[in-house]
């Protein structure tokens, strides 16, 4: 569901809402080693090649074709927020998060910081966040990496002018599943979402909330989904395809997954649970 937020005040107590209902604990540093996992696919990976995710089957059910975007298509379908085998890390104040280096340069410094072995799985998530982060942009894409709600006001400001009102899609489980993947029909006709600019903020694994935003100059097109799942489970989420793959890294496992091209097909995607999806209000 979509929230109008006419206000700077408005915009971050609507997103710290949403971390919290999301179960965002604290404001520290103190951290559980079983919070951060392994780096599964998402969303931003439609641009970089995915290949070390290859092995995390359930992670890879939101990419789709854009002729089975209808009403009645049934498909499998992962939403990470179902898995609760780990809490979600701290949201940080600006003040915070700028206190501490974001930089792969600095990972040894922030291994030791956050007393993870430097083969574990959490420096493996550590270091795949700061690399992503890192990468140059793709030609027409502006990103960010923000590591609070101030730097991605300011983020969301730099794309759509400091005068823009804006509006939040997030996924929203009516009933929630009880198992990550399953078999979702959708249930009424996809509503399209028109926008001249779109802005998504893919949460990333990370001892603290990072988000990876993103806006690119190319034919992407936004809807709003319902879906029922096989346990009577509803979902309303977000959906983008991606109408130009011309630009994609053509080693991603998308490609592979939905029997596509780079360049010659569209590519769709799911949003899960934690992203959140800006564009302006009209």
């Amino acid at each position: 569901m979509g929230t109008n937020l006419p206000s700077c005040g408005i915009i971050l107590s609507i997103l710290l809402l949403l971390m919290c209902a999301q179960e965002m604990e604290g404001r520290n540093l103190r951290y559980d080693h079983q919070q951060l996992q392994q780096p599964t696919s998402s969303a931003l990976d439609c641009h970089h090649s995915a290949s070390h995710n290859d092995h995390v089957d359930r992670s890879m059910n939101i990419f789709f074709r854009v002729d089975d975007l209808k009403a009645g298509k049934t498909m499998p379908i992962w939403f990470s927020s179902v898995d609760k085998t780990s809490a979600s890390p701290p949201l940080l104040s600006r003040e915070e998060a700028d206190s501490v280096p974001f930089s792969s340069k600095q990972l040894p410094y922030l291994l030791d910081l956050f007393s993870f072995p430097k083969d574990s799985p959490q420096a493996e998530a550590m270091e795949y966040t700061l690399r992503q982060c890192e990468h140059e942009p793709m030609k027409g894409e502006t990103k960010s990496c923000p590591t609070s709600l101030e730097s991605m006001l300011d983020f969301a400001r730099s794309v759509f002018g400091s005068h823009v009102h804006y509006k939040v899609l997030t996924t929203n489980f009516e009933k929630e599943a009880l198992v990550p993947v399953q078999n979702y029909t959708i249930s009424e006709e996809p509503q399209a979402i028109h926008a001249q600019k779109i802005l998504g903020c893919h949460k990333m694994p990370y001892p603290y909330a990072v988000f990876y935003c993103h806006s690119q100059k190319s034919d992407n097109r936004l809807y709003e989904v319902s879906l029922v799942g096989e346990n009577g489970s509803k979902v309303k989420a977000p959906v983008m395809c991606h109408m130009d793959t011309s630009q994609w890294d053509p080693d991603h496992i998308a490609f592979r997954l939905i029997k596509v091209q780079p360049g010659r097909s569209p590519v769709c995607h799911f949003f899960p649970a934690n992203d959140l999806t800006w564009l302006p209000v009209p």
